[in-house]
């Protein structure tokens, strides 16, 4: 039902999608979001990978598991993470391992007709799934470079986003796409398209939250910094030093 609430809103208001990684982060975003994604982002946000193809199956579980304690009204999609679903068959059995253990609501893969016997698979088997297009991290080698200035990559990309709604995605993540062509799929497509770095015409935007709390260093173009949270981790930390220092903590009121 979630999901069909989701896809209403297309073209109506929109979509607020954030990621995380525990319960803690999960019960404040779910606030205000109506998508929480549990994504391989973690590899290089909380392991300091170099890459989101070192990050594992059970990684994405138990991240997942934890999130899911902190959701009461966002859906929350996981991220398959990469070698996951070679084909079909390793596909469903991974898929329905994550459902199964975590309580998700879907799961989301990156790529277009290259997947699109997989997808159809877990379509045909109930795991509903949310498409990805654009940069495709479990797929880049080098820099990542924006996608849709060139006609073939133009002409490729809408020929995924309306393959990928035919097959029955519930949505598409659009990753840095041309602000145009962006505008054009979201218009093309009846399904919600989700904008990171593809401009305000998607239907929704996602970011990763440890990015907008200025918890990470990146220095991507489309990442806003809300905040710098570390200003007050530093704050917090230097005045529980010099309490403990000055014997001011713990307290009569804070010991037993």
């Amino acid at each position: 039902m979630r999901i069909e609430k989701l896809k209403l809103k297309k073209n109506k208001s929109k979509i607020i999608c954030l990621t995380a990684y525990s319960k803690n982060f999960a019960e404040e975003i779910d606030k205000y979001t109506d998508l929480i994604l549990v994504g391989d982002s973690l590899g290089s946000v909380l392991y300091n990978f170099n890459s989101t193809r070192k990050v594992t199956l059970n990684m994405m579980i138990e991240h997942s598991k934890s999130v899911r304690m902190g959701i009461t009204k966002s859906l929350m999609i996981v991220d398959m993470p990469y070698n996951t679903y070679k084909n079909k068959n390793e596909a469903l059995k991974n898929c329905k391992k994550v459902m199964k253990e975590t309580k998700c609501h879907g799961v989301k893969l990156e790529g277009g007709k290259k997947i699109k016997n997989i997808v159809q698979h877990l379509i045909k088997n109930n795991i509903p799934v949310l498409g990805h297009l654009g940069i495709m991290p479990q797929s880049v080698k080098g820099n990542f470079k924006s996608k849709g200035k060139s006609l073939k990559e133009r002409k490729q990309l809408m020929n995924d986003s309306i393959l990928l709604e035919k097959i029955g995605v519930f949505g598409i993540v659009l990753e840095c796409v041309e602000k145009s062509l962006a505008k054009k799929i979201t218009n093309k497509i009846s399904i919600p398209t989700i904008g990171i770095g593809s401009s305000n015409s998607c239907d929704g935007q996602i970011l990763v939250t440890d990015d907008i709390l200025g918890l990470t260093q990146s220095k991507i173009k489309f990442v806003k910094r809300y905040i710098d949270l570390r200003v007050h981790i530093r704050k917090a930390i230097k005045q529980f030093k010099t309490e403990v220092k000055n014997k001011k903590y713990p307290s009569k009121k804070y010991s037993y």
